[in-house]
């Protein structure tokens, strides 16, 4: 599958190692892909990766991806799946930038034609694409409106080691402000913990 991530930090990175692992055409875009040389990945511009790929992700700062989506366009965006992984965070990771919605949210709501699905956000780069490092199961959640884009979200989680027993659909894109404003929480985990390498895990009662 051609997917194009948005960004060429850490995630974004992160995310294209482990889909070129599993056979996956992976495109980085960049507002200014000349400067961006030497990651051991391609990297093009913001329209040529839009253009490429049939699946886009966002892994842009939360608190710029709208305005980043609006310099690509709509007409560029439309019918495309956009998995959505960013969090609006201040600089001092202690302030959300979304009150009382999401950033998936309004994505969704500046793109109606491209259908957005939020997951990964609850856990750090390591974890992303390495859940089976961890001691033991963990969870990963799906938000979005569009139950084909989900599916195909949940077939590119397990190329990158999520099993389906560890996938979690919580609803519809209103869902993905759990995801995000569980940011904060994740980060006081991690000064508990002394570090990042971390996740959770929805756990029930055995079925009778």
């Amino acid at each position: 599958m051609r997917l194009g991530l948005l960004g060429t930090g850490n995630v974004a990175r992160a995310l294209a190692h482990g889909w070129k692992a599993a056979g996956h055409d992976v495109l980085l875009g960049s507002r200014q892909p000349e400067e961006r040389t030497g990651l051991g990945l391609p990297v093009a511009g913001l329209n040529e990766t839009a253009t490429h790929a049939k699946v886009l992700v966002n892994a842009t700062p939360g608190t710029v991806s709208v305005e980043l989506l609006h310099s690509i366009g709509a007409p560029a965006l439309a019918g495309s799946l956009l998995i959505d992984v960013g969090v609006g965070l201040s600089d001092d990771f202690t302030e959300l930038s979304h009150h009382n919605s999401s950033l998936a949210e309004q994505i969704q709501h500046a793109f109606p034609l491209t259908p957005v699905v939020k997951t990964l956000c609850t856990m750090d780069s390591t974890v992303m694409t390495a859940p089976g490092a961890l001691d033991g199961p963990s969870t990963v959640f799906l938000s979005g409106d569009d139950a084909e884009a989900k599916r195909t979200t949940g077939r590119l989680l397990t190329d990158l080691g999520w099993p389906l027993s560890s996938q979690l659909d919580i609803g519809g894109i209103a869902t993905a402000r759990g995801q995000e404003h569980f940011a904060l929480l994740f980060m006081g985990i991690a000064g508990g913990l002394g570090s990042h390498t971390f996740n959770i895990n929805v756990v029930t009662r055995p079925r009778a």
